[in-house]
């Protein structure tokens, strides 16, 4: 204990060492004592200073930090029936994407892929259904771009040849120009993440579809190279039969509905393992049944209508959307008269929009219902709908027919980036698994023959080469004196 007579301390007098509690001292007389510190009236300040300096400075600033959140810009509660502003809230914070957008079509139509001689501006007010300003004004938050290219009628088969491929990519590599050249609208991109943080940065979200298999030349090594391209969906056929599908066209032909083909089973299973996207648009019903019986993966319709409402064998029946529901996938609502009035499609309105989309939502829930309007590809759209800038209107009246606010934002975009980063996802899981590549072909196909002498690694090819007598490879018309003999055309030559 400190001694009374000791005078007490002041806050200039220094303390003495402090002594340990567990030490002993001993004072004049011998006796061992046990010394506590020195306890100053100031210690408690020392100890706890940092501690009241911060809750002091808690209590002064939060009157003025709750003070200054009154004047910050906040949402203010909106009459539920000034539609125009709900939209104009949501289509701000959740990007609007369309499924299916023809424009790079009439690029190659009407331009022949030349898009840098002066002609072609998309930022002028185009005639047609799309053009930047237009994509603005209906506040487009992303858009996947069709490459298409129609159906060749001189093929009988779909092993005859044909400059489909080709064209397929010429139509790649027109849009990925198209999408460059204008870096402060648009950004290019192969993944729903992509898409996000593009609308973010204030772009439309610009993706690759092709819309039929035909494109693909019946080959699962063209599936393959498409995806590497950026191609993120391909429409399983168009209006013709491939090697996959049966398509509606050949169906309302009168024609059977055969639905999958065997190799197009392998097509599924090779989409699945890259993450391809599976649309089922323009395909026969039984198509579309086979698709969802084996798939790993969500599919999509990328422009389609409800069957229920009007009875066209391009639009989804009834059970098709309950299986859409248990499969995760997605039906992207058309804006094509003729699949939503059959009997007068003249006549056709947004309103006529609105109830497809309203069906195809009761039937298979909000969750698995998008937009896929097909501008720029059919030549007629609902009144109401005439172009790219009409979406906030088909918004509305959706609103006023009673979607909230969230069913709206899954509409707009939420529900095709979920569904395809779910493909994306479950594409990996497989490759993980230890899935190889694809390789079956279509059984009849034809393969090339190498020459008679040609450096074969087996010897079964060798004597199949010889027995067949496969023949020599190109002697440059060279005679039997060791010259080039004189030029003479052959057929073989033009």
């Amino acid at each position: 204990m400190a001694s009374s007579a000791e005078p007490a301390l002041s806050p200039e007098t220094p303390l003495r060492p402090a002594i340990r509690s567990d030490q002993p001292y001993s004072d004049s007389d011998g006796n061992a004592l046990i010394i506590h510190p020195q306890a100053s009236q100031y210690s408690w300040w020392r100890r706890w200073r940092s501690t009241i300096i911060a809750a002091s400075l808690a209590v002064i600033i939060t009157p003025f930090a709750s003070l200054g959140s009154w004047f910050l810009p906040a949402e203010s509660s909106i009459d539920p029936t000034n539609y125009a502003l709900r939209t104009k809230r949501i289509l701000e914070k959740t990007p609007l994407i369309d499924g299916h957008n023809d424009f790079p079509w009439l690029l190659r139509v009407e331009l022949h892929n030349r898009i840098y001689d002066g002609k072609f501006n998309p930022n002028q007010r185009l005639l047609g259904h799309t053009d930047i300003s237009r994509m603005k004004q209906g506040m487009m938050g992303g858009q996947f771009w069709s490459v298409h290219v129609k159906c060749d009628a001189g093929q009988k088969h779909f092993e005859d040849p044909s400059w489909i491929v080709r064209d397929t990519l010429e139509q790649i590599d027109v849009a990925k120009r198209f999408i460059a050249e204008s870096p402060e609208v648009f950004t290019y991109c192969e993944t729903p993440s992509c898409a996000r943080t593009a609308f973010k940065n204030g772009r439309i979200a610009s993706m690759l579809g092709i819309e039929g298999g035909h494109q693909l030349g019946g080959s699962i090594a063209a599936l393959r190279q498409a995806y590497d391209l950026g191609v993120r969906y391909i429409t399983t056929t168009h209006n013709c039969d491939n090697a996959w599908a049966t398509s509606a066209s050949t169906v309302a032909r009168g024609n059977p509905d055969k639905g999958l083909t065997v190799l197009g089973a392998a097509y599924v299973r090779e989409s699945n393992r890259l993450g391809m996207m599976i649309d089922l648009s323009h395909v026969s019903h039984q198509t579309m049944r086979d698709v969802l019986s084996i798939t790993q993966t969500p599919v999509i319709f990328s422009h389609s209508g409800a069957y229920s409402v009007t009875p066209h064998l391009r639009n989804v029946p009834d059970d098709v959307l309950r299986s859409i529901r248990q499969n995760g996938g997605i039906v992207m609502a058309v804006f094509v008269n003729r699949f939503l009035n059959m009997k007068d499609p003249s006549a056709v309105t947004i309103h006529d929009v609105v109830d497809h989309i309203w069906h195809l939502a009761e039937v298979a829930g909000w969750e698995h219902v998008g937009i896929g309007s097909d501008f720029s590809g059919t030549p007629f759209t609902p009144s109401g709908l005439e172009d790219v800038s009409k979406y906030p209107d088909l918004i509305e009246l959706l609103m006023a027919r009673g979607a909230s606010d969230e069913q709206i934002r899954l509409l707009a975009g939420d529900n095709i980036l979920r569904v395809w980063g779910s493909i994306e996802r479950r594409a990996k899981e497989i490759q993980a698994e230890g899935e190889k590549p694809v390789e079956e072909e279509w059984e009849g196909r034809k393969w090339h023959r190498g020459y008679k002498h040609s450096p074969y690694m087996y010897r079964e090819t060798r004597e199949l080469a010889a027995r067949e007598d496969w023949g020599q490879p190109e002697q440059f018309n060279v005679d039997s004196s060791g010259k080039h003999a004189p030029a003479v055309k052959t057929d073989n030559d033009l």
